[in-house]
């Protein structure tokens, strides 16, 4: 495309992205746990690898090239326009290139084939604490991103105290940003992002760290900021939000655009061929593993407790168990915590090690850790469900999170024995969860015998 033409395209085109690819190299980087010796004894190697694979043609290695098991293709031959004033919801599996496609928008990483063409300033939230440098204080950090954004100090000054409210950092404005949990890491950047003067705002699944509050609130900002004529790219695994902002909604699955159009059309085709159910997920090695140098995951099941045989389909008057087992690096106060959601997205409830009074507040040791939650009998009514896990210190830092990392399905059998003998037709209201309960009927003052 000729400059001439996509300069006149940045009259309503917000973005332009043309034969986008990025490309990662696996198995050739400097291993941090090597000793320095061997490193550099290494180097020659690494080295001259290095130079024979950029000397390929990066653009070819689209149609072939698919057995070279040492290049990994996170996007592959993306083309896409985004409009000015849109709100684009961006969806997939864990894995299918949005978090990558994003940080290429965000110039935090450059692509490996094709252009990208950005028409006005980016804000963006992509990972908590991203642009921010961690010995800066939340103020000097606010005007550090306006400052990067090529914003005057009177531009920042006059959004200052809007951002200041927005993020309910006030009493920890003068302190250091590595002292932030990241749930305040992430209200202050989403701040900072949507107020200050950006045409484009580029927010990841990072919103679902902070509370339901933080989160409405900033759902409304996104709103807001779309209706004063700001493009908005949002990621997020809750389809209920993507529904409720976007009129667009762009669909990945391994680094390419499967899908791209209406929002119901598209998540309904990500719903019913996109979803499988897994009840097991476990990390061989934990460098593999999701977590940091306190704790990592090892693996994660839902188990008949009966048989302790790993399922995925379900009936509705069966329990099922939750395991999490996990690796204490280091001594800290840990709680592992899973939240389930629908299909849509909408969590349904959470819970933890935290919400038992025997484990509450007691230090986890070095060493493997296994929690099991009990799911009861006669609870969640038919339809598939999916489940978060995260590993937290006491009481708010993330140390490991897997989204999705299990699913299921439950199925209402009405012929089986203590089946919960209704059906959720049309004359019953749509709910997320249909609990069994019992009950003591009294005729007159006196209780009626079973």
């Amino acid at each position: 495309m000729d400059s001439q033409k996509r300069s006149n395209m940045g009259n309503d085109i917000a973005i332009h992205i043309e034969g986008l690819g990025k490309q990662y190299q696996l198995g050739e980087g400097l291993d941090l746990s090597r000793t320095f010796r061997e490193t550099v004894m290494d180097l020659p190697r690494i080295l001259g690898n290095t130079l024979r694979s950029s000397a390929k043609k990066v653009q070819a290695k689209f149609k072939n090239d698919r057995s070279d098991t040492s290049h990994f293709w996170a996007l592959r031959d993306i083309n896409l326009d985004i409009k000015r004033g849109e709100v684009t919801g961006v969806i997939g599996r864990n894995g299918a290139g949005k978090s990558t496609l994003f940080k290429v928008l965000s110039r935090i990483t450059t692509p490996s084939a094709g252009f990208v063409d950005i028409y006005g300033r980016v804000g963006a939230l992509l990972e908590v604490g991203t642009g921010f440098h961690q010995e800066l204080t939340g103020r000097e950090n606010i005007y550090l991103n306006g400052v990067i954004l090529g914003m005057r100090k009177a531009e920042i000054d006059e959004q200052f105290d809007k951002i200041v409210a927005f993020s309910e950092t006030e009493k920890f404005l003068d302190t250091p940003v590595k002292r932030y949990s990241s749930g305040m890491r992430v209200r202050l950047g989403f701040a900072v992002a949507a107020h200050l003067a950006v045409d484009i705002l580029i927010v990841d699944e990072v919103l679902s760290v902070g509370d339901a509050s933080f989160r409405e609130k900033s759902m409304s900002r996104m709103e807001s900021v779309s209706n004063e004529g700001k493009t908005v790219l949002f990621v997020s695994h809750n389809m209920s939000a993507i529904r409720s902002l976007c009129k667009r909604v762009i669909l990945l699955d391994k680094g390419q655009v499967v899908l791209d159009g209406p929002t119901e059309e598209v998540i309904s085709t990500y719903l019913d061929k996109h979803f499988a159910s897994h009840g097991e997920q476990v990390w061989p090695t934990l460098e593999e593993a999701p977590g940091d140098d306190v704790v990592r995951l090892r693996s994660v099941r839902l188990l008949d407790p009966a048989t302790r045989q790993t399922e995925v389909d379900f009936s509705c008057n069966q329990p099922l168990d939750l395991e999490i087992e996990y690796e204490v690096l280091k001594p800290d106060l840990l709680t592992s915590q899973f939240q389930i959601r629908d299909l849509s997205g909408n969590v349904l409830f959470f819970a933890g090690e935290f919400q038992d009074l025997a484990w509450k507040d007691r230090e986890h040791p070095v060493g493997t850790h296994r929690a099991v939650c009990h799911l009861p009998a006669n609870f969640f009514t038919d339809g598939s469900y999916t489940i978060d896990v995260n590993i937290l210190s006491v009481p708010h830092l993330i140390r490991a999170t897997q989204l999705d990392a299990l699913s299921f399905r439950v199925n209402d059998d009405y012929s089986l024995t203590g089946a919960r003998g209704y059906r959720t037709d049309s004359n019953w209201p749509t709910v997320a969860i249909r609990p069994k309960f019992e009950y003591s009927l009294y005729h007159n003052g006196t209780p009626v015998n079973r």
